[in-house]
Formats: C-alpha cells, sequence, structure tokens
C-alpha cells in the first residue's frame, strides 16, 4: 500500500469532528458541576453526603470502567460501544436534567459516568482505525487532546450562561442534541473495527479492574478532602491489593482484558508514567488556580471561567507546534521540551503573591498549558501507536485511567501539602482578637476564613483577609515549585529513558520493514511493541 493510499480523506476529518464532540461533553460534565452546584443544592436539598455523591458518582464509575469498555470495544467493535454509549449518555443526561430528588441525580450521574467510560477510548481507538499515516494520526489526537482540554474549560462558562437564563438542569440537557447527532452520522462516516480473534470476555477481571479503580481513587480523594487518615490507607491498600489479582489474573487468564507483554516495553509504560505525571501537576494545581481568583481575586465562578479561556485557546497552539515539529526532532524530544516550557510557567506561578493580580495568574497557567498541550498530544499517540490495532481500545484505556490516577493523585498530594502550610501559617499570623471558634474556622480552609472575616469588625476582617490571602499565596508557591521538580524531573526521563529506548537482542521480536519505515518516517522513536 503507498503512502498516498494510506492517507485520511474528507470523511475521516469529517468522522474527526464527529468523534471529539462527545468527548468535549463528557469533559464538561467534569466541570460544569461546580457552576450547576449551588442551584441544583438550592433545588433538591440534599444532604452533605448525597452532595458528595452528586459530584462524585460520574468521576469515580468513569475511572473505574475505562479499561473495560476499551477491552470490550475491541471485542465486539468500538463503534458498537461508542454509539451504545452515546445513546446511554443522552437518556442519562435526561434523567439528571429532570430529576426531582438527590437520589434520582446521583443515579443519574452515575449511569452518565458509565456511559461516559465507553466515549473516550472508543474514541481514541477508533481515530488509530481511520488515521494510519503516522502524521496524520498524531494530529487528529491532538484535535482529541484539544476537545477534552477544552471541555473542561467550556463547561463552566456554558454553565453559568444557561443558568443565568434558565433551571439547573439545563447543564445536562446540551448533551443530548449532540449525542442524536453522534447517532445519526456515526454509521456514516466511523468505520467499525473489532479484533478479528477477540476470545472470551473476561467478566472477573472486569469486575477486579473496577474494585482495584474505585478503591484507590476513593481513598486517594478521601485524602485530599480529610488528610491522612486509616480510613483512606484501608481504601487504597484494598485497592492496589485487588489490582495485584487482576495483574495475576491478567497473565494467567486465556483471552485477557490487557495485554501484560507491552507494559514490558518502555514505548509503552514510560508514556504512561509521564501522562501521569504531567497531569499529576496539571490537575493537582488547578485547585489552587480556582481558588485564587475566585477567593483571592473576589471572581464568581463565571468570571474565573472566562479568564481561563486564554489557558484553553493557547493549548491548540501546543498541540499544533508538537505535532508540527515532531517528524523532524522526534517525539521525545517534543515531550522533553514540552515539559520544559511547562516547568517554566511552574517558576512564574512559584514566585505569585496575594497581590500578583490575574494577568500574571493567567499569563503563566498560559504558558504551563502551551507545555502540556503538546506533550498531552504527543504522549497519547506514542501509547496509542505502541499498541498493535486489535489493542487500540485498551492502550486508549490505560492511557485515560493514567490520566485520571495521575489527576486524583495530584490533587491528593498538592492539596495536603498546601493545606498543611496555610494552616501553619494562619495559626501563626492570625489575628489576636478571633475567638478560637472562629480561629478554627479560618484555619480550615481559606473559603472559612473569608467567610469568617465577613461576620468581623472591619479591621479585624481586613487584617484576617490578608493574613489567609499570604497564607493561600504561600501554599500556591510551595505547590508550583513542587510541580517545577515533578515536571523537570519527567523531562529527564524522557530525554535519559524514552529516547533511546531500543529492543533488546533475544527479549522481544524485532520490528517489521513496515515498522520501521513508519517510525523512521514519523518520529525517531524506536518501537519495543510486537504484534500479538
Amino acid at each position: 500500500m503507498t503512502e498516498e493510499d494510506r492517507r485520511a480523506g474528507a470523511k475521516e476529518w469529517v468522522g474527526l469532528a464527529v468523534l471529539v464532540l462527545p468527548c468535549v461533553l463528557a469533559s464538561m460534565d467534569m466541570s460544569v458541576m461546580f457552576v450547576a452546584l449551588p442551584s441544583l443544592t438550592a433545588a433538591l436539598k440534599p444532604s452533605s453526603s448525597e452532595l458528595l455523591w452528586i459530584m462524585d458518582a460520574y468521576g469515580f464509575l468513569l475511572a473505574g470502567l475505562l479499561i473495560t469498555m476499551g477491552t470490550l470495544g475491541d471485542r465486539i467493535g468500538r463503534r458498537r460501544v461508542l454509539l451504545a454509549g452515546a445513546a446511554a449518555f443522552g437518556a442519562a443526561s435526561i434523567l439528571a436534567a429532570y430529576s426531582t430528588s438527590s437520589g434520582t441525580l446521583i443515579a443519574a450521574r452515575a449511569l452518565l459516568g458509565i456511559a461516559g467510560a465507553s466515549l473516550a477510548p472508543s474514541t481514541l481507538a477508533l481515530i488509530r482505525n481511520m488515521f494510519h499515516d503516522a502524521r496524520q494520526r498524531a494530529t487528529a489526537v491532538g484535535v482529541w487532546t484539544a476537545g477534552f482540554a477544552g471541555g473542561a474549560v467550556l463547561g463552566p462558562i456554558i454553565g453559568g450562561l444557561l443558568l443565568e437564563h434558565f433551571w439547573w438542569g439545563s447543564v445536562f440537557l446540551i448533551n443530548v442534541p449532540v449525542m442524536i447527532l453522534l447517532l445519526v452520522l456515526g454509521p456514516l462516516l466511523l468505520p467499525e473495527y473489532r479484533d478479528p480473534k477477540p476470545g472470551r470476555f473476561d467478566l472477573l477481571g472486569a469486575g477486579l479492574s473496577l474494585v482495584a479503580v474505585l478503591g484507590v481513587i476513593y481513598g486517594v480523594k478521601r485524602m485530599a478532602e480529610h488528610g491522612f487518615g486509616w480510613i483512606s490507607l484501608a481504601y487504597c491498600v484494598a485497592g492496589l491489593a485487588v489490582g495485584t489479582a487482576f495483574i495475576r489474573r491478567q497473565r494467567v487468564a486465556a483471552d485477557p482484558m490487557i495485554d501484560i507483554a507491552l507494559f514490558r516495553t518502555r514505548r509503552f509504560n514510560l508514556p504512561l508514567l509521564i501522562d501521569a505525571l504531567a497531569t499529576f501537576a496539571l490537575v493537582g494545581f488547578s485547585l489552587f488556580n480556582w481558588q485564587f481568583m475566585q477567593l483571592v481575586l473576589g471572581m464568581s465562578p463565571f468570571e474565573a471561567a472566562l479568564w481561563s479561556l486564554p489557558t484553553f485557546l493557547v493549548m491548540p497552539v501546543g498541540i499544533a507546534l508538537a505535532t508540527a515539529i515532531a517528524p523532524r526532532i522526534g517525539k521525545p524530544n517534543v515531550m522533553a521540551a514540552g515539559l520544559l516550557v511547562a516547568a517554566a510557567g511552574y517558576i512564574m506561578l512559584s514566585l505569585i503573591q496575594a497581590d500578583s493580580g490575574v494577568v500574571y495568574l493567567v499569563s503563566a497557567m498560559t504558558v504551563v498549558a502551551i507545555g502540556i498541550g503538546g506533550v498531552a498530544a504527543v504522549v497519547t499517540d506514542v501509547i496509542l501507536s505502541a499498541a498493535p490495532p486489535e489493542r487500540a481500545g485498551m492502550a486508549s484505556a490505560m492511557a485515560e485511567t493514567s490520566a485520571e490516577f495521575g489527576g486524583a493523585l495530584g490533587i491528593a498530594v498538592l492539596g495536603s501539602i498546601g493545606t498543611v502550610i496555610y494552616r501553619s501559617e494562619l495559626a501563626a499570623k492570625a489575628p489576636d482578637a478571633l475567638t478560637p471558634k472562629e480561629l478554627e474556622a479560618a484555619r480550615n480552609t481559606l473559603g472559612g476564613a473569608v467567610d469568617t472575616a465577613a461576620t468581623l469588625p472591619q479591621g479585624t476582617a481586613e487584617a484576617l483577609r490578608n493574613v489567609a490571602f499570604d497564607a493561600f499565596a504561600r501554599e500556591t508557591r510551595i505547590a508550583a515549585l513542587v510541580s517545577v521538580v515533578l515536571t523537570a524531573g519527567t523531562a529527564i526521563l524522557v530525554a535519559t529513558l524514552l529516547r533511546n529506548a531500543r529492543v533488546r537482542p533475544g527479549s522481544e521480536a524485532p520490528e517489521s520493514a513496515a515498522e520501521h519505515t513508519d517510525r523512521d518516517q514519523a518520529d525517531d522513536l524506536p518501537s519495543t511493541a510486537t504484534s500479538s
């Protein structure tokens, strides 16, 4: 087959636009809840426990079922799983929009998470089948990455606009017409692909993977909310134990869900680690970014979302630059450069003060977004290319799962570090006029300090706000320094290990001539994956 024959045409690029739409919505459904929460709380009056599950049910099930849905698509058809997920996502959105109780909304959010788990791995795996040319595939993956990033930013903006004119359920109804469009155009534009020899679906393995991911994610999230404790640790340990049982089953199962052999190749396992570490820093620091804009700078969620637009708008620039120069300098060099650019942005953030202003904050985050955008597009393409075509669903699910874990750990670790710094600073410098109860409320969170200040005389309130804002700026600087070390260290990891990855004699089969040609044309990154 000639190079021209392998290149995608207009049908594939239009199909890519269709594939990006559900990715945008799946990402939006994570972030839109931040602006919808006050309205739905007033309408449904959930308990504190119910409120947590309204927020978390979607993300937990999304993370827990990515591997299962990716593997299921490999076996029964990626387009079939995608369209079934789209139908379920639309139906669950209607249920969420018209929920009349907290229990119904929690159930709807759980169904949205289950359906959402089928969208990301299916869309990415279909890209692997639609774009055979390495350079075109890299561009397509970049567009897909931008769709996910854009959804996270657009969620609060679109949600804020809708809530100014409609009831809280409208933030869910925007999903419905897009999913209908996908159901209509999908069969016309998207190819079907499945493993020609899929074997039996490992139902027990699917259950083990779900429990393992849920256990670890819940434990980490609990640590982020309540600090380190035995209950949180127990969930993490239980999840890891079940995860170990899952891996052992995959080693001996006749038809395993994941290809363990792929994890012994640097071209697959190192990009997964890089993806997790980059997401760790980005998502973990976003916790400080949003609080800084809303609490220190006094913005509404909608205003903060608007100020986040520049960050979203420059991310495609990073993606475009990365995909353009990767064939010339190699994908490992592009990843290392992107991580160093992100580190430069975090260095700017490590100098931030309470009075630095929104322009300084957004400028620094824009630099981070350019770097991470390029890394995300390239690292996802490397992971996808390392797996044989029949395992593309599994590979894309692993990429998404690594990012989910990285983000959860980032919030937990950076959040915990920040909390310790904030509390110690506030305890040492709080105004003497505060009562023990007021001091405790102010020490708990920055939001607690702002609320406490609102009840105090003007002089004391101003002094408390100044101390709290300075303490939060200090914890932000420390979190940024941790992110600098992490991103710069990851860049070194890429430069020293991934860039020089080679097939060890006798350990794996050599590349085929076609694979070798593709590698030379595309990215200079040696492939160590074998075809199954």
